[in-house]
């Protein structure tokens, strides 16, 4: 293939800076859908490893989604053109019943489910996706337009975890002009996906708004640059909200959280908002708001003294009590199934408690406490239980083959079981 590069994308330190946050990686997937942004990535990771003196193992993943019929050849394009630049690749192939309904986003989920399956059977440490600029400026309008705060604002962030899939987007700053001039230059054909210029889909919409933003100085550049800011600011208030958090919150070995009311009442909105989708993402099971609405409104509530009885938001239970606004996990609502915790094995439970099984004894099996009368509870700990009900029916419990109790929520009754609960 020739040789030429695109300016802005050329020398070895232009591609170290692209790489350099996974300079370390021993084993890095690249996800290549044959099309220009993610032939340009694999061109310039590989150009990049080509120079180091130690480089990763790099693998190229492609996903047929089966959803069109040219699919087929453009992952067979990819495979192709991974081997002739001497990198492995792997065709991966989505099967079955597809939905009638919400197709893009099932497909989303079933290629990160085949792309993290093909990861973890290869060792891959770390994804790396074409995300670029363009993409960026069309994340934060939409999420503009749907009400989001500053932490959607800040668009996509250069690493994410993505169905526990580790991902890095190494060209949020490049343009994708650039990209495509990149692979015609290396005398490749891009292929072309259809459903880019679908205006069914809300992106497609944003993206052929854009131009007509860009005459009035809203382009790409523009919005990156104000994706940067937001993230400056919404981590500025989350140091905020997390110092606050340490000193007004207390969460039990339930999983519920009580907030001081008086000095949650006198924080900047800002901040008690963010402070309370803390809480309401810890005690929940990790439910996050489809809008940033539904959290400021549950804030004004309590803050303007209008929570006269319990709520429910986001799978949790809020009250106001004794001082205090108690949250706990909404019983019914999601909770899992019972799970036996293989010998030497972690659980994680409800996205709540991480749940350690520290023995090679199997037949151990968590699951939800559901009724248990307090004084039983009492018994058990050693101490007055004043937790919210819910939050006693919600905890789990973890019994060995026989019956016997040997952890409860956070507590552990037992050397072979340790219990903790997650707040990050």
């Amino acid at each position: 293939m020739p040789a030429r590069m695109t300016p802005g994308l050329e020398t070895p330190q232009e591609l170290a800076a692209l790489f350099d946050q996974v300079a370390g990686s021993r084993v890095i997937a690249l996800a290549v859908s044959g099309g220009a942004d993610s032939l340009g990535l694999m061109l310039l990771a590989q150009r990049w490893a080509a120079g180091l003196a130690l480089p990763p193992r790099l693998i190229v993943y492609s996903v047929d989604h089966g959803l069109r019929p040219e699919a087929a050849a453009e992952v067979a394009m990819v495979v192709d053109l991974a081997a002739r630049l001497g990198l492995p690749a792997r065709a991966l192939h989505w099967t079955g019943e597809k939905p009638s309904h919400g197709i893009q986003e099932a497909a989303r989920l079933a290629r990160y489910g085949l792309l993290g399956a093909a990861m973890a059977e290869d060792a891959a440490e770390v994804l790396l996706t074409a995300h670029h600029r363009q993409d960026q400026a069309e994340t934060v309008l939409m999420r503009l337009a749907h009400g989001s705060g500053l932490e959607g604002l800040k668009g996509m962030t250069s690493f994410a975890e993505v169905q526990g899939v580790r991902v890095h987007r190494p060209l949020l700053g490049v343009e994708p002009s650039a990209l495509r001039d990149l692979v015609l230059a290396a005398g490749l054909q891009p292929a072309e996906d259809p459903t880019n210029t679908d205006t069914h889909y809300e992106r497609v919409r944003w993206r052929q708004a854009m131009p007509a933003l860009a005459t009035l100085g809203l382009d790409a550049a523009a919005l990156s640059q104000f994706a940067e800011r937001a993230a400056e600011a919404d981590a500025a208030i989350r140091q905020m909200a997390d110092g606050c958090f340490a000193e007004i919150v207390r969460l039990d070995g339930f999983g519920a959280a009580r907030i001081d009311l008086t000095p949650f009442t006198g924080l900047s909105p800002a901040i008690s908002t963010r402070l309370l989708g803390r809480v309401l993402n810890i005690v929940g099971g990790r439910q996050k708001p489809r809008a940033l609405g539904q959290v400021e409104r549950l804030r004004q509530s309590i803050t303007r003294g209008e929570l006269l009885k319990s709520t429910t938001v986001l799978g949790c239970v809020v009250r106001i009590k004794d001082g205090a606004i108690a949250v706990a996990r909404e019983p019914g609502r999601a909770l899992p199934p019972d799970a036996l915790l293989v010998p030497h094995g972690t659980l994680v439970w409800d996205e709540r408690f991480r749940i350690v099984n520290g023995s090679g004894e199997a037949g151990l099996t968590a699951s939800v406490a559901d009724y248990l009368p307090r004084h039983r509870l009492e018994e058990f700990l050693g101490f007055k239980v004043t937790a919210p009900a819910e939050a006693i029916r919600t905890a789990p419990i973890v019994r060995d083959p026989s019956g016997g109790v040997l952890s409860l929520g956070g507590w552990s009754f037992d050397d072979r079981i340790q219990v903790q609960l997650l707040i990050d």
